[in-house]
C-alpha cells in the first residue's frame, strides 16, 4: 500500500498522509475510497462539500476538531462521523499528537 502525501489538502494546513487500504480494482466500482488518513500535529484537512457521495470517518487514534457542515465538535478514538451527499466537513488536529482515522467514500 502506497502512502500519498497531500499538502494543504482541500485548503487545509500542512501535510496529511493517505494510505489507501483497497485500490480502485479492489473497490470494484462500489466505493470511491477506503483509506487510513494521518494528520500530524498542527495540520488539517480543509472543509469540503461532497456531491453525489457520502463520507464516513472512524477515529482510530488522537483527537480532532471536526467541522460537521458548520458545527464544530471534538472527536476521539471510537467516534464515527457521517457526511451525506450535499453536505460538507473538515477536520483539524490542534493537539501535539497525530490524528489517525479511517475514511470511506461511497457514491450515491
Amino acid at each position: 500500500m502506497e502512502i500519498e502525501r497531500r499538502e494543504n489538502a482541500n485548503g487545509g494546513k500542512g501535510t496529511i498522509f493517505v494510505k489507501r487500504i483497497l485500490n480502485e480494482e479492489e473497490l470494484n466500482g462500489k466505493c470511491k475510497m477506503f483509506a487510513e488518513v494521518t494528520i500530524p500535529a498542527g495540520c488539517s484537512l480543509g472543509y469540503h462539500v461532497h456531491s453525489r457521495e457520502s463520507e464516513t470517518y472512524y477515529i482510530v487514534k488522537g483527537q480532532g476538531e471536526y467541522n460537521d457542515n458548520g458545527t464544530t465538535r471534538i472527536v476521539n478514538p471510537g467516534d464515527r462521523t457521517f457526511t451525506p451527499d450535499g453536505c460538507g466537513h473538515g477536520i483539524a488536529n490542534n493537539t501535539g499528537e497525530e490524528l489517525v482515522f479511517m475514511a470511506l467514500i461511497i457514491p450515491d
